[in-house]
């Protein structure tokens, strides 16, 4: 069997859409999971959408998500130039496209814009443009006499207009459509550079590319592809076309939505391993129906034909909720260092921020949920008493009180405010009244955090406040319950 190599190929023209990241994840993982090659290529053959920068970024998210590539600009593998404006300079797209029009499969246009824009056309009730062919019927004098006139053209591709034209794809099947349907596409633009279209087929036949990935909304261009192949009398790669990814409302999913692109998910706090998971499962599922995976495992256990036909959609919640316990399993120290910024933008004051990390760590699901779980720290806020009340705990405003009132000469009496001691003196309390652990622990919890909701129990919080601190706030609860 020969090796297969796939390719991931790039515009740089901005941020890595979550689509083109799971197109570059999806062909690293047939290639990897059969032994063979990914290769990167970057096209910027679109002059006008080139992005200063975004070339970095293309690499940077690659190196973050563990999508290694073997070949590439940076790593040639003796069948570059990898950079498509590279390739461009050393003449190989006219060199194919002269030899499709030696063939009669290509030819010269010299229509200006004027004249194409009368050529439009009402299909399905929306308006478009196809090329009536008009040059096809030059003769070679009028072709050579407009180039040595130094004439503007574009060289399209001669497609058939009766008939049908079959390809097949690996996930879709085989797909026909009526050649009549098949526009000649631009195949070498004006100013000398191939389309996204042609170069792309030239590139993968030079580099040996076995399986294309891409989105499905190139299903409709992939008739025009195989019919170059055929002209060519090169092999047809094996089609892999993925699923539409949509947002919650099952609109495609953009820029407005906040979350379309990699770096927006790195930057909302997200783990680069957990999106990368994520993103495995927008479209394919394992048969057990797993949902956790290191990108080895899903080396292992990627079969590209299970992908779905259906819209994969983008379930913002679940990328969460995978976050969280990508948090759950991490190591402290690491999960310390990138939870860092965070606790010193929440905590002002001299506290020990690594108990506070070890209370927060299971508990959030992004780094930036940190904020509303320990903003009590730096000061109490103001609360409403009914947080006293807790029906399971069967306390109310009265029986908090009396505990707290209760427990205040034993608190300052207490001088070893670590965790374990003070919860070994809650405990002696509780037993010497014989009353319930939460009877006691709930009403010291709200008064220390004035929160329903907090990262630790209320020894815990006692621990990282302090003696001095505990000890105020409690009191502040006695005068608020004794003022109600």
């Amino acid at each position: 069997m020969e090796k297969i190599r796939t390719r991931y190929a790039p515009s740089p023209t901005g941020r890595m859409h979550v689509g083109n990241l799971r197109t570059a994840l999806y062909a690293y993982l047939i290639a990897k999971h059969e032994g063979g090659e990914f290769i990167l290529r970057i096209e910027d053959t679109d002059q006008e959408r080139y992005v200063e920068g975004a070339v970095d970024i293309i690499y940077r998210t690659l190196k973050d998500t563990g999508l290694a590539h073997d070949e590439g600009p940076d790593k040639d593998g003796g069948v570059g130039p990898y950079v498509q404006s590279e390739r461009q300079k050393q003449g190989i797209y006219m060199q194919y496209a002269k030899e499709l029009i030696e063939k009669g499969e290509a030819y010269y246009c010299f229509c200006d814009k004027e004249r194409l824009s009368t050529l439009t056309q009402t299909v399905a009730g929306k308006e478009i443009n196809v090329y009536d062919k008009h040059c096809l019927h030059l003769s070679k004098e009028e072709v050579e006499a407009n180039l040595a006139a130094g004439k503007p053209y574009v060289i399209r591709q001669n497609n058939p207009t009766e008939g049908t034209t079959t390809f097949h794809d690996d996930i879709y099947g085989d797909i026909t459509v009526d050649n009549a349907e098949l526009d000649d596409m631009i195949l070498i633009k004006s100013d000398g550079y191939p389309t996204y279209n042609f170069a792309n087929v030239v590139d993968d036949h030079l580099m040996g590319i076995t399986h294309v990935v891409r989105g499905n909304e190139y299903l409709s261009s992939s008739p025009k592809y195989n019919r170059l192949y055929d002209a060519f009398g090169w092999e047809v790669p094996e089609y892999v076309h993925c699923p539409l990814i949509t947002d919650e409302n099952h609109q495609k999913l953009s820029k407005r939505s906040g979350h379309s692109s990699y770096e927006d998910l790195i930057e909302q706090g997200f783990l680069s391993e957990a999106v990368v998971n994520f993103v495995a499962l927008l479209g394919w599922s394992p048969e057990d129906n797993e949902e956790i995976f290191s990108l080895e495992e899903l080396v292992k256990r990627f079969d590209y034909r299970h992908l779905s036909k259906s819209p994969a959609v983008f379930d913002y919640t679940k990328l969460k909720w995978m976050n969280g316990e990508y948090l759950k399993a991490m190591d402290f120290d690491r999960f310390y260092e990138m939870a860092e910024p965070y606790l010193k933008e929440a905590v002002k004051k001299d506290y020990d921020l690594k108990k506070i990390a070890a209370m927060v760590k299971t508990r959030i699901e992004i780094f930036p949920d940190i904020k509303e779980h320990v903003d009590f720290f730096d000061a109490l806020p103001d609360y409403d008493i009914a947080m006293y009340t807790h029906k399971k705990m069967k306390t109310n405003a009265e029986t908090s009180l009396a505990v707290l009132k209760d427990l205040l000469p034993r608190l300052e009496a207490q001088g070893d405010y670590t965790n374990d001691a003070l919860y070994a003196a809650l405990s002696a309390y509780v037993e010497e009244k014989g009353y319930k652990n939460g009877y006691v622990m709930w009403p010291v919890r709200t008064a220390v955090s004035g929160k329903q909701m907090t990262p630790g129990g209320a020894t815990e919080l006692m621990e990282v406040l302090g003696k001095e601190e505990s000890l105020i706030r409690i009191k502040k609860g006695i005068e608020k319950l004794e003022q109600a």
